[in-house]
């Protein structure tokens, strides 16, 4: 979850900010999944359950009864917390030997050498947060130097 984060990055087609974001998460190895708002939940809801409602407010700072949208419309942040999910592969390098085959294509048997976590699941959310601040970071420079409206 990234909160705070300035309505208004991100494109709507070429740069959106999910498809950066997500780029940017499955980068990393153990990556498998991304999902932002609601993700795979979403295609088993209705359209007018999935519907993020506008709430009265401050027009400057508008917001949503929910969040399925998970920070992003059309490509663009929306001021709502920017919520995604990581799904992360187990390791499969382990201490133990392993089939595989040699460079003539023939059997053979491999063992890992050295340090290899059988679990990267405390490792995983600092690199994941930090993916996702840098993605940010980009987002934030580039609407810097756009001519387009400020940020807020």
């Amino acid at each position: 979850v990234a909160t705070g984060v300035p309505v208004g990055l991100g494109e709507p087609v070429f740069d959106k900010l999910k498809a950066d974001l997500a780029k940017a998460l499955f980068s990393i190895p153990a990556v498998m999944g991304v999902e932002i708002g609601s993700g795979f939940r979403a295609a088993t809801m209705r359209g007018s359950e999935h519907d993020d409602l506008f709430v009265p407010g401050d027009p400057r700072a508008l917001r949503t009864e929910t969040n399925h949208h998970g920070g992003t419309l059309g490509g663009i942040t929306s001021g709502m917390p920017l919520l995604l999910r990581v799904a992360v592969k187990p390791t499969s390098t382990i201490p133990r030997e392993l089939r595989t085959v040699d460079r003539e294509g023939k059997a053979a048997m491999l063992r890992a050498r050295g340090r290899h976590d059988p679990c990267i699941a405390l490792r995983f959310p600092p690199i994941g947060e930090a993916m996702v601040a840098i993605v940010l970071a980009d987002h934030v420079l580039r609407a810097m130097a756009s001519p387009r409206a400020p940020l807020t």
